[in-house]
């Protein structure tokens, strides 16, 4: 009986311990990077996964709940670190710079991006049933991967940036895209809106917006406080809706 206790307890031990989050090393080049991957207890059939792609402060407290979440419910789950070691910022003149440079240099940021991939694959989710989700300037990374064709199931954006260059060509893809947009967000304007509306539909990708009502940027994040004057704040119901919103998405989009 005793050595029946002890079974069990390791068990649990163990299975407890695959739910943690867990520091991954990789790299690009002779640059460090440290993402985070979470196995699930259980995993769906066919191990779907998920890639979470950080706001513009990188790996944050947010992230990290959202990747557990999504682990009690099946999947694997990897977060990108795109900025790399000794690149991380400690304010928003530093996080505006950090993003702004993968904007503007999307191939470097798709690039990051296929490699954290690699990490999620790695880790046991199979290569042909992942999606990406981003927040903020990760929003605007899993469309760029949409834009790289990075090989992904679909993509979801929760108040990322829309907009590209548009001297970049629109590309023809079978993507599937999935925008949560606030209704009132101030950092992206009704053009950028247009745009990127003209982009998909060229582009023949199977995509949806939604907006929430009287939510701006940063709704899914309780840290931006709840001053919608600010352009950028928390929004319960928006968050909520969103995240319902995605689950749907992703059970209609894994094998």
């Amino acid at each position: 009986m005793k050595n029946t206790f002890l079974l069990l307890a390791t068990i649990f031990v163990i299975e407890a311990y695959s739910q943690e989050l867990k520091p991954v090393a990789y790299a690009d080049g002779a640059q460090k990077l440290n993402g985070m991957a979470i196995v699930p207890q259980k995993s769906k059939a066919n191990k779907p996964g998920v890639l979470i792609l950080p706001a513009w402060y990188g790996i944050q407290q947010h992230e990290k709940e959202v990747a557990k979440k999504l682990a009690e419910l099946g999947y694997y789950v990897f977060i990108a670190d795109i900025y790399g070691e000794g690149n991380y910022p400690k304010d928003n003149a530093q996080a505006g710079k950090q993003a702004g440079y993968y904007k503007q240099h999307y191939e470097d940021y798709q690039h990051r991006i296929g490699l954290a991939l690699d990490q999620l694959v790695a880790s046991g989710a199979a290569k042909d049933n992942i999606a990406a989700i981003g927040y903020c300037f990760g929003g605007t990374g899993v469309l760029e991967a949409v834009r790289g064709k990075i090989p992904l199931r679909g993509v979801v954006s929760f108040h990322g940036g829309l907009g590209k260059d548009a001297t970049r060509k629109t590309e023809e893809t079978s993507a599937k895209v999935l925008v949560c947009h606030g209704a009132i967000d101030p950092y992206v304007p009704a053009e950028e809106v247009a745009a990127f509306q003209k982009e998909m539909n060229e582009s023949g990708a199977d995509w949806q917006m939604i907006y929430y009502a009287d939510a701006v940027h940063a709704f899914t994040e309780p840290a931006a406080g709840n001053d919608n004057s600010k352009g950028a704040a928390y929004n319960e119901k928006a968050d909520k809706r969103s995240w319902k919103h995605m689950l749907a998405f992703l059970d209609e989009i894994m094998k």
